[in-house]
């Protein structure tokens, strides 16, 4: 319990460090894996391209291999930010990929006949998949979305690597001081826990007043 107590503002720190990563990233994610979604489907040829092309690189791209392409890459070409923000633009655009699968495939469990309905009244592809689909697409993707997002949370530790403030980090710390590597460990597990657990807590309550019945 010392290895807690005695470094409590440490990791402090390093949780509100993950937290404010998870948030952010989760953010852009979401606005992202919209975005991509509505390309996706959209009637104009050159958008699908766009949409496929990057849930296809980003997809099939390590993790890692993109943190090192964001915080090294983007310096060279003049791009200079704090190495937290290469971190959020990292983890962001990197799950935006499967949070715009996952609405993509509750966009197709709508049925189409709908879309042409609102069409046939007059509706623009905007207004019909603003108002008609993706209503009752957000229905289904609550579960989904929400796995995607607990992944995203753990998937933050990757950043400890490139000298950003997370929580995984505080154990290089802790080693350095002589503390127990297993308690040290137990404790990030737990605060990693805690964040995962309150997403999957907030999600259950969207599915359970939003949700599909099943």
């Amino acid at each position: 319990m010392n290895v807690l107590t005695d470094n409590f503002s440490l990791y402090g720190k390093g949780f509100l460090g993950t937290v404010e990563l998870t948030v952010y990233a989760s953010l852009l994610a979401l606005v992202l894996g919209f975005v991509m979604a509505s390309f996706r489907v959209a009637p104009v040829g050159s958008l699908r391209v766009f949409g496929t092309v990057w849930v296809t690189v980003l997809r099939n791209t390590p993790l890692t291999l993109l943190f090192f392409a964001v915080l090294l890459g983007l310096p060279r070409f003049g791009i200079v930010l704090p190495f937290q923000l290469f971190a959020i633009l990292a983890l962001g655009c990197y799950t935006s990929a499967f949070i715009c699968e996952a609405l993509r495939s509750g966009i197709n469990t709508v049925p189409t006949g709908q879309g042409e309905a609102a069409r046939s009244l007059g509706m623009t592809f905007r207004q019909t998949l603003g108002a008609v689909v993706l209503p009752q697409a957000f229905r289904s993707v609550i579960p989904p979305v929400g796995s995607t997002l607990i992944a995203l949370a753990k998937n933050s530790a990757i950043a400890g690597s490139f000298s950003v403030t997370e929580l995984l980090g505080t154990y290089k710390t802790l080693n350095e001081l002589g503390y127990s590597i297993v308690w040290s460990f137990i404790w990030i597990a737990v605060g990693y826990l805690i964040v995962t657990l309150s997403i999957s807590a907030l999600f259950n309550v969207l599915e359970k007043r939003w949700g599909v019945a099943r």
